[in-house]
């Protein structure tokens, strides 16, 4: 899996692009050529199959109209050094995309537009007609496995990763989860990540490594999303998604940690 691409990639033209900033921003500040636009806000829901997921029906037909196909290579980018766009990337997985065909631009569109040409122009596509896997495996994990875990995360067995900033982890987390705050891994000059170095020395320093299992949440499963990617671009195989996180665990009475 090559969660992370860079904009060469993208000049290749091989994918569908996909922008999920705000329309406004699509249209009036500019977008990448042939990029079509699936805001964020389209894309999460309260009604869907778990946590923040849309119905499934109503994915497939939002990328439907963005004339984006079951068998398709996706790209997506937002101007926020890439955490919106991973959770449309991740949406697109836990609703049954090959993930092997599912990418995020290394950057932004800030990034891009240092260096590449930017366009107003309206993108019209061609319907397509998009089916989705429900049986496809994903690395979705409930409540109840999750509260399961605790015992083997608070052992050091399972590492519980909480994506969110130090406050909020102070103000309540997980039992026995390490704190890694998604922004950690994001360079802000580039917008994009920081060195492979630098990240696998920063994920060992937090306990975070490949030989053993990881699950992460957050709150809402919008930073979780990017976090997943990273640890994916990085050979991380056994990694779960809480996607009910943070939201979800309190409402169903699980045990919280305050420091």
């Amino acid at each position: 899996m090559q969660p992370f691409v860079p904009a060469s990639w993208i000049e290749a033209g091989d994918a569908a692009v996909v922008d999920v900033r705000d329309p406004w921003e699509y249209d009036s500040i500019g977008h990448l050529p042939g990029a079509v636009n699936v805001p964020f806000d389209s894309f999460r829901s309260d009604e869907g199959e778990a946590g923040k997921l849309p119905p499934r029906e109503e994915w497939e037909e939002l990328l439907s109209d963005a004339g984006i196909g079951a068998d398709d290579e996706i790209v997506a980018y937002d101007d926020t050094q890439g955490v919106f766009a991973a959770r449309f990337v991740v949406t697109a997985l836990l609703l049954g995309h090959d993930p092997e065909k599912l990418h995020l631009l290394d950057g932004d569109f800030s990034s891009w537009q240092r260096a590449y040409e930017t366009t107003t122009d309206g993108v019209d596509p061609d319907p397509a007609t998009y089916e989705s896997d429900p049986e496809a495996e994903t690395p979705l994990v409930d409540f109840e496995t999750v509260r399961e875990l605790l015992p083997a995360a608070e052992a050091g067995d399972v590492t519980l990763v909480d994506t969110r900033e130090d406050w909020e982890f102070a103000e309540g987390h997980l039992p026995g989860a390490v704190q890694l705050d998604w922004r950690e891994l994001v360079d802000e000059e580039s917008r994009g990540l920081r060195p492979e170095s630098e990240l696998r020395e920063l994920l060992a320093d937090r306990g975070i490594v490949p030989e053993t299992r990881t699950v992460l949440y957050c709150n809402t499963a919008r930073r979780v999303s990017h976090t997943y990617l990273v640890l994916r671009q990085l050979g991380y195989e056994n990694v779960d998604l809480y996607e009910g996180s943070l939201t979800e665990w309190e409402d169903r009475g699980g045990e919280l940690v305050t420091e």
